[in-house]
């Protein structure tokens, strides 16, 4: 598990060393907050890119804007932090997928080494940078209705080991599952487009070895599991 999450508030990031290809560097912040890196959330207009601006106009909520707009923007200026350029001069695409091949895969810097995923769920956001494919996932824990809606999408021995756990402690494992899950489906570029069976991941508390990815749990708020997965 890397035990150190970065912090990211109303300050620039602190100097500090760059990922390497067996550390990748984790950030994480609270997506309500109104000032981002010294930049506040009324200019993240001038930062953002057009696709970014129409996808946050796409929600019905102010908090959910709010919400989309200030991890997009956290993004950014980690991205100019280690690559030392203007945060909006950063052009982001999209790896073609492995799957059917559109431009929805993995998202990337085109022509630069470093990769980068970004995960929010509620008020929290995880952001990981690495020198190799990555991805980061953080999940709240689920309802029981939610247990019972997908224990039987997961890989068999996943839904083997959450029927054998008490039902208390079924929304942790599930939580825990489903990150480890996203974290490495992020990381191929595959996404949950092949459903949830591959690769099993595991419920226990300590994730299983899954060959060409090397996947770690991460500490995580309360009533939250999060993940990381980078390809090997």
């Amino acid at each position: 598990m890397i035990e150190h999450i970065n912090q990211l508030g109303a300050n620039p990031p602190a100097p500090g060393p760059p990922p390497t290809p067996t550390t990748p560097i984790v950030w994480a912040l609270n997506t309500t907050i109104d000032t981002v890196g010294g930049h506040h959330i009324t200019d993240a207009h001038t930062i953002l890119d057009t696709d970014e601006r129409q996808r946050a106009a796409r929600f019905h909520t102010p908090g959910l804007t709010h919400r989309y707009t200030t991890s997009h923007l956290a993004l950014r200026i980690l991205l100019a932090h280690y690559l030392d350029q203007p945060a909006h001069t950063i052009q982001l695409t999209r790896e073609n997928c492995p799957g059917c091949g559109q431009p929805h895969g993995r998202p990337n810097l085109p022509g630069n080494p470093l990769h980068f995923s970004l995960s929010h769920s509620g008020d929290h956001a995880y952001i990981a940078l690495a020198t190799t494919p990555v991805g980061i996932d953080i999940e709240e824990h689920p309802t029981q209705q939610t247990v019972t809606d997908l224990l039987h999408l997961l890989h068999p021995t996943e839904t083997q080991e959450l029927t054998h756990l008490p039902t208390h402690r079924q929304p942790t494992a599930l939580a825990r599952c489903w990150a480890r899950k996203e974290a490495c489906l992020k990381a191929t570029g595959t996404g949950l487009a092949n459903g949830l069976t591959h690769p099993y991941v595991s419920t226990h508390p300590t994730p299983p070895t899954i060959p060409g990815h090397h996947l770690t749990d991460l500490p995580a708020p309360p009533h939250h599991q999060a993940a990381l997965a980078t390809l090997t």
